[in-house]
Formats: structure tokens, sequence, C-alpha cells
């Protein structure tokens, strides 16, 4: 019996649900379907083969040897063996055994780029065959052998006797999308460094590979900066304790690379920047009630060549600290209401011909902090209000629209623009509605816009964004998982053979209860349980 589904998770029956949950339980979720997200091209097979873990091996092929050691898998397959057979330790436990009873995963690569970072045009392409005795990972990167990687790591099981199988399975795997981003937010909510490194481990479990730190914002400024050191000295929560040092972000960025994240950094201004103003004088604009200063202050200001010298030194601070070639610069959710307030600043905006127009101000602002950055060879990302607001574009890169409403109209502009999109509108984890409700950020389409081909190979991906306004590291986790893994599927695997909410379901079941055996504090989907799920939380 083949079970149909639409796009539209109602048009599904009662009778085919449960005729494929039925299916699917029988067959113990032992293919190549319990992976996710789903790869692109399987062949699952019913074959098994029993692994052990003293007679299991990686190995290398083509490039690899004790010639080009590659640490980035060194370190992969100690965490991956731990992964497959816990309690175990890679390289411990070994046995006198024969030929026949080993079992080796061997890697080859294409192209020996384990030096370097991942950044938007690296392949996460990859071939995995497993077969009697044996399994063949290909990749063109060490950054697609890491996908294949967690692939493998997921199509093994365990019987009732606790008894390591792996069934017999062919599939070649890319993303549709090579930007998969989740952003956090670490100035509403200090986020401990071990938090996010949790995060990055769940991150890499679902092929993440984005990570978008939104550092500061009005509330504090807990990045540490050499040159600025009061920013976060009278920035912070607290100057020693909520701070994130240069060794803290280091540690963050080496930990992300190794499982094939960028980490990618905001400053978001001119907005959203209260916290930087008790760190830095006669940065923010001073406020004026009845022509007279009002003793508070707004967003940036525009108008001063100080303003511009202090964010080129910031920004060439940061671009020395962060290795990825892009660095977001915020530019939404700009109150006018100040600069409209002060004297001076509607004098600059009449010399410059701006009459009341406070969008054009910001424009302004937004136009001259791009150019510092791209004096530093980084591409800009920026809100959708710096699209919106600005009559030219060519300065532009790469927009991110958030905005509720019409979002894929916005997406369908800014291409049409000749930009390319990152996509977080329907993802934002922080939105009002049912948190068990993950079938809403399945249920998305990022291409389901009227465009051309061209135009719509400028969507590069999307991100979920979770703001830190009620989220600290005591629910971090459950808050962000197994929900932002919907997202994950709907931007890795292929629409068509994800176009359904019920076929889904028991995988995604599944994999959260991988997630739990990891040690991530993933919150249920429904009824049910997880025979491990008290083991590592």
């Amino acid at each position: 019996m083949k079970v149909m589904c639409s796009v539209n998770p109602g048009h599904c029956t009662l009778i085919k649900y449960i005729f494929l949950l039925l299916i699917i339980i029988n067959l113990g979720l032992n293919t190549a379907e319990s992976v996710w997200p789903l790869p692109q091209i399987f062949i699952p097979s019913s074959e098994r083969y029993q692994l052990k873990p003293q007679s299991f091996s990686f190995g290398y092929r083509r490039y690899l040897d004790a010639k080009y050691s590659c640490s980035v898998l060194d370190a992969a397959f100690k965490r991956y063996f731990s992964i497959l057979f816990p309690g175990y330790s890679y390289g411990n436990d070994t046995l006198q055994l024969s030929e026949n009873e080993v079992f080796t995963l061997t890697i080859s690569l294409d192209r020996h780029d384990c030096e370097g970072y991942p950044n938007q045009d690296s392949s996460e392409k990859y071939k995995l065959s497993v077969f009697a005795g044996q399994a063949s990972l290909n990749a063109e990167t060490v950054w697609g052998s890491l996908r294949g990687l967690e692939t493998f790591s997921q199509l093994v099981y365990q019987d009732d006797f606790g008894s390591y199988y792996i069934n017999k399975t062919e599939i070649e795997d890319y993303p549709q999308f090579n930007y998969r981003g989740i952003l956090l937010d670490t100035s509403r909510h200090y986020l401990p460094v071990q938090a996010i490194l949790k995060t990055l481990d769940a991150m890499a479990y679902s092929k993440f590979n984005v990570f978008h730190w939104h550092l500061v914002d009005d509330p504090s400024f807990p990045y540490q900066s050499h040159k600025f050191p009061d920013l976060s000295n009278k920035g912070a929560f607290h100057p020693v304790t909520h701070i994130y040092t240069q060794s803290d972000v280091r540690r963050v960025i080496s930990y992300a690379r190794m499982r094939g994240i960028r980490v990618l950094p905001e400053f978001d201004s001119p907005g959203h920047t209260q916290s930087w103003g008790k760190g830095q004088s006669e940065l923010l604009t001073p406020c004026y009630r009845r022509g007279s200063p009002s003793g508070t202050f707004g967003p940036v200001n525009p108008t001063l060549p100080s303003t511009y010298q202090f964010m080129a030194s910031l920004l060439k601070e940061v671009a020395s600290v962060f290795p990825d070639s892009y660095i977001h610069l915020g530019g939404d959710e700009v109150d006018f209401s100040c600069w409209r307030s002060n004297p001076y600043i509607r004098a600059f905006m009449h010399k410059m011909g701006f009459g009341l127009d406070f969008s054009k101000l910001e424009a302004f602002y937004i136009e001259k902090i791009v150019n510092i950055t791209s004096v530093l060879r980084k591409t800009s990302i920026v809100w959708q209000e710096v699209f919106d607001y600005h009559e030219r574009h060519r300065f532009l890169s790469v927009v991110e629209v958030w905005k509720q409403g019409c979002y894929l109209c916005e997406v369908r502009s800014v291409v049409k623009a000749g930009l390319r999109v990152i996509l977080a509108s329907p993802w934002y984890l922080d939105q009002p509605g049912p948190t068990h409700n993950w079938a809403r950020y399945y249920n998305v389409w990022p291409l389901a816009f009227k465009g051309t081909e061209k135009q719509k190979s400028l969507v590069i991906g999307g991100e979920v964004c979770l703001w830190g306004e009620y989220v600290d590291a005591t629910n971090l986790s459950p808050r962000l998982w197994p929900r932002s893994s919907a997202a994950a599927e709907r931007l890795w695997s292929n629409e068509k053979q994800t176009s359904c909410v019920e076929r889904a379901f028991p995988r995604l079941q599944e994999f959260r209860c991988k997630l739990l055996r990891r040690g991530i504090q993933a919150e249920p989907l429904y009824v049910g349980h997880c025979k491990h799920e008290y083991q590592s939380v």
C-alpha cells in the first residue's frame, strides 16, 4: 500500500497515518529513513550486520594517511565512537580478532582541507555505503565527511539484548541550502560558554552549520573588547562573571569549527545599542524634550565623525577575532523619535537634503558601516528594514527577512533586486503559540514564491531565532530542541520527500530520543517514552 500525503498535513487520513506508523514500528526504524534530516537519496535494506565496540574502527583513504593527518576527523572519530557505543572509549578494549570480525568505516576526501574553516561555499556533499564488514564514506571536503559521520551514527541501533547493528544502506546526500543557522541572543540573558557549546553539539546532530551569535543588545554588552574594555566593564550585567573574554570567543569558534559550524557575530546598530553608551561616551544620540536635553539617549549618533572612527576600530577588532567572512550589522527596529527630537540631528538632515525622512538617515549610517566592513573584506548581513528603507541597494549583499506577514513577498522583492536572502520569519521560536507545535516550523517552503531559478538560487538558506527575553541556560535546550530540528530538515532535505508531517513524526520522535541519549534535554513531541531517556539527562 502506498501512503500519499499532500503538503497540507490535514489531507492525510487517519487510516493512512496508522498504517504508516505500524510499518515503521515493524521495521524498528532501523533503516536510512530513521535519519534526521532525511538524506536526499537513500536505498535501505533489511540485511543487517552486527557491530562490536572492540572490533569497530575508522580508517583513512586518499590524502589521509600518516603524512596528511586531519585533526578535525581525528577528533570526530573519538566523539562518534562514544556516541555509537556509550561507555566505550575509542582505541581501548581492542581484541585480537580475525579479519572477518572487524568492521571499518573508511573515510576519503576529494580535497585535503582540514586546516581551514568552513565557509559559505564549503561543500557538504557525501556518499555513504554500508555493506558486509565495512562502510565507506566519501566527501568532497572534511565538512561533508562530518555530515556523513552524523548520518552513519544515526543508522546504528541496538536490539533488546543490547547488541549493536547497522543495516545495509546506500546514501547520497547534500543540503538544499548552504546556510542553515541558529541565532542565540546573549544580551537579554547571559548564556554560559558551556551552554553555547552544548548547543553547538546539538546543532551538529541536526546538521545546522551556522551559529549566529547575537552578542550584544540594549540590555548588556558581554563581549570583552581589547580596544574598548569599558564596553563590557560598564555595559555587561557583571564585568567579570557575565562577559565573553577573547579566550571564550576563541573556544567557541574552535569548538564550532571541529563540528563544521561557522560562527557569525552580530553587532547590531544603530538601534539596540543602549548598553554601548555606558562604556563609550558621545556614541549615542542625546534625546531632547522641549528644546533641552532630557538626560536619555537614543540610537547611535550618525552625524559625528567620531562615531565612524569608533565603529571602524571596533569592527576591525571583531574581524580579526571572528574568521568567518560574514558579519551581521543589524539595522532593525530603529526608533526615530530621539533623532527627531534632537536639533543637531535635524540640522544635519537639512544639510544632507534628507528633509524629515529619518529612514534616509538610517540608510546613510548603514551604508557607511557596510563600507567599513567591505574594507575589512567582510560580507555584511543586514535585517530587512535596511532593504525596505534604502532606495539604493547596490551596496547591500545579504538581507535577513524576519518580519511576520507575507514574508515570501519580502523574499521575492529582495531577490528581484539581485540580493541574497536568509529567511528567519517563520522560525522565531519565541513567538506566541503552543511550544509543542513543531509542525508549524516544518511546513515552511522557502522557495514557494513566483520567481526565476536564478532568483530562487539567491535564497541561500534560513535560520531559527531564539531571542533571550525569556530564555537562559535553564530552559535553552528544551526551547530549541526538537523544534529547531524541524527547520533543520526543511533546510537540508528534499521538499517533495519531506512534505508530510505524519510521515516525519515517527522519525523526529526517534531523533528526539537520540538527542536525549546524547545529553540534549529535548522536550517531548507527544505521549510516549524513550528507552534511554533518563540516562543522560
